[in-house]
């Protein structure tokens, strides 16, 4: 069976007054055990952590090479233009003049979407004068807009 007293600390070569021992032991109570305990067996001291390696920084030596008056400048990427999705209405017979073009674009190792030949024909369209211009117009006949009757 262990027992344990609690007695008042104090600084060295001073006595403590009952009523300031009572203050300090209810304040701050330290236990102490007997001597008639066991003795327990002596732990181990906790391993000291290894010490990291410092990280060793070498001058910095710049060579012949490097040592360019110019500094590296960073590029700025293009930024990508806005898509825009639309729909839009076309002849049957202008349709498969589309797919003629696709698969003439394969056998000529390009393979394309349909989107980037509307593209290039608009560019071939935007570099006509004026006049070849009216006149690819004119060679287009105009449709009804909107989206086609259902006709089963």
């Amino acid at each position: 069976m262990t027992t344990s007293k609690s007695i008042a600390v104090t600084p060295a070569g001073t006595t403590p007054t009952p009523a300031a021992a009572a203050s300090k032991a209810a304040a701050k109570p330290v236990t102490v055990k007997s001597s008639a305990q066991k003795p327990t067996l002596a732990k181990k001291p906790a391993a000291k952590p290894t010490p990291r390696k410092a990280a060793v920084k070498k001058p910095a030596v710049k060579s012949a090479k490097t040592a360019s008056p110019s500094k590296t400048v960073k590029v700025e990427k293009p930024k990508k233009p806005k898509l825009v999705r639309d729909s839009f209405t076309i002849p049957k017979l202008e349709y498969v003049v589309l797919e003629a073009l696709k698969q003439r674009a394969t056998k000529l190792t390009r393979s394309v979407k349909k989107s980037e030949l509307l593209r290039a024909g608009i560019k071939a369209l935007a570099a006509l004068s004026d006049a070849a211009f009216l006149s690819a117009l004119d060679r287009v006949p105009a449709i009804k807009t909107g989206r086609p009757a259902s006709g089963k």
